[in-house]
């Protein structure tokens, strides 16, 4: 079974909370972009937005790579590479968009807020980052 770390965003702090079993499993195969039920990461009546994330070995998720796969790919700019000078491209490792069993880290940003706060619900389970 697959198990993530999760980054939650809210713009102003951000949470972290471990998501295992099941909620886990209905991670898989999601995309960056989709967004998800923040039920799935113990935030009911909470909508969130999926980022990001990178895998165990510290690979990051592109949101223009189809698939779960990593790859090598010649990039000019953006996730993986910021380059000191204009024209200067580089062959990085990325993973693509869709969340997979290899992925550990994902990144959440909240697009719609609950009831209760987040501290308030990651208090019972999770742990807070500053």
């Amino acid at each position: 079974m697959p198990e993530f770390k999760v980054v939650i965003s809210d713009g102003k702090r951000s949470y972290t909370t471990e998501v295992s079993g099941n909620y886990a499993n209905s991670l898989v195969g999601k995309q960056i972009g989709d967004t998800i039920d923040g039920i799935f990461v113990n935030l009911p009546h909470y909508k969130l937005e999926i980022t990001g994330g990178s895998d165990s070995q510290g690979t990051p998720m592109r949101r223009d790579l189809p698939g779960p796969k990593r790859s090598r790919v010649l990039v000019t700019k953006g996730v993986g590479f910021r380059p000191k000078d204009d024209g200067v491209r580089r062959r990085r490792l990325l993973r693509g968009n869709t969340i997979s069993p290899e992925v550990t880290s994902i990144n959440m940003k909240v697009t719609k807020e609950g009831m209760r706060s987040i501290e308030e619900l990651l208090a019972e389970g999770g742990k807070e980052e500053e």
